[in-house]
């Protein structure tokens, strides 16, 4: 530099090379817009759809192969078939969303009919205390499954596969082995069958159980999409160690979740009593495998941060669908499971390609 201040021949040559240097700016946008990726981004933004399309065209084309299929019994049985699976299917999802799973749901619902029938009908105290209590017990057994999860850090799948050992134990010690008969909840406590009542219109009949399950999704929907504890749900099962140190209370939140599912689960037990009118200890033990299918088929990721309550539901929907239409086309049960599996494979391939989209 010169003694007057003004830069020198190389201070000069570099600001010029400085002037005529690249400005462009790194650019991280997407750069492929193509169909393929537009269709994968979309369905992975909407993930009813594809259960939506499915139960459509299922019982368009069930309806083409059996006539019988679209008169209002037959649709009014696939609604009443699925109501106790549909409202197991939404506590499942709570804790699918966690990345977790629950195979203890059927044992908690049958302990909890146990219950609220022997309170009811062998001891006589009246329905609005007996069901109550069973529906507290149940949550109470959800609440054990989310500390075994969360405080202790045991896995999921063998904390619930333990519980379920135990709660089935547990419900064979408490009834005997015996079940409650109809008759005896007529005379006793009627109250407990008030789900399976119905409102007809024409030949279709629509049971309050099937109203309940619509009720249960929009309150558990809501809880999930316009609350703070929804939020924090949603974060623990996306990624938990960024919401605990976000301040999450994860731990809480998780234990919540899974005695929040039990407490549905004590619900459905009410329902179910109403479904089948008696009280069994070995009832409804495919409502673990149907609830989870119902939830896979239905949009819920496997690995946490995803889920859809109203795909749940549709995803139950589409399994009485594909049983009730199978039965009247004079398909044997076998198909009915092999049709069922293939959902299964296909619902958790199709997870993995809309995963890929946010890759």
């Amino acid at each position: 530099m010169s003694s007057s201040g003004a830069p020198g021949p190389a201070g000069a040559d570099f600001e010029k090379r400085l002037a005529d240097a690249d400005t462009t700016v790194a650019s991280f946008e997407q750069d492929d817009k193509s169909l393929y990726r537009l269709v994968q981004t979309f369905l992975r933004a909407n993930p009813t759809t594809i259960p939506t399309l499915v139960l459509v065209i299922s019982i368009l084309a069930f309806g083409l192969v059996a006539p019988r299929f679209l008169g209002p019994g037959a649709l009014s049985t696939v609604l009443q078939q699925v109501t106790v699976v549909g409202i197991i299917a939404v506590a499942q999802t709570l804790v699918i969303l966690t990345a977790g799973i629950d195979l203890s749901v059927g044992a908690i619902l049958v302990v909890s009919s146990l219950v609220m029938g022997n309170l009811a009908v062998n001891l006589g105290l009246p329905v609005w205390i007996a069901v109550p209590i069973g529906m507290a017990v149940a949550a109470f057994m959800g609440w054990l499954n989310g500390v075994l999860v969360a405080v202790v850090k045991l896995p999921p799948f063998i904390v619930t596969l333990g519980t379920l050992s135990v709660f089935t134990a547990l419900k064979l010690w408490y009834s005997g082995s015996e079940s409650i008969r109809n008759a005896d909840i007529v005379a006793s406590a009627p109250e407990l069958l008030w789900f399976g009542e119905a409102i007809r219109f024409g030949g279709f009949k629509l049971t309050y159980g099937s109203i309940s399950l619509i009720v249960v999704a929009l309150v558990v929907w809501y809880l999930l999409n316009r609350t703070a504890w929804g939020r924090h749900v949603h974060a623990v099962g996306d990624d938990p160690d960024a919401a605990r140190l976000s301040g999450i209370p994860t731990r809480r939140t998780l234990i919540s979740v899974y005695m929040l599912a039990g407490l549905i689960c004590g619900f459905a037990a009410w329902v179910a009593i109403g479904r089948v009118g008696s009280v069994s200890p070995i009832a409804f033990d495919t409502v673990n495998l149907g609830s989870i299918t119902a939830v896979v088929i239905g949009g819920t990721s496997l690995f946490g941060g995803r889920a859809s309550i109203v795909g749940s539901v549709l995803g139950a929907l589409i399994v009485g669908v594909f049983n009730t239409g199978l039965s009247l086309a004079g398909v044997d049960d076998y198909w009915q499971m092999f049709a069922a599996g293939t959902l299964v494979i296909i619902a958790v391939a199709l997870d993995q390609w809309l995963r890929r989209a946010s890759q």
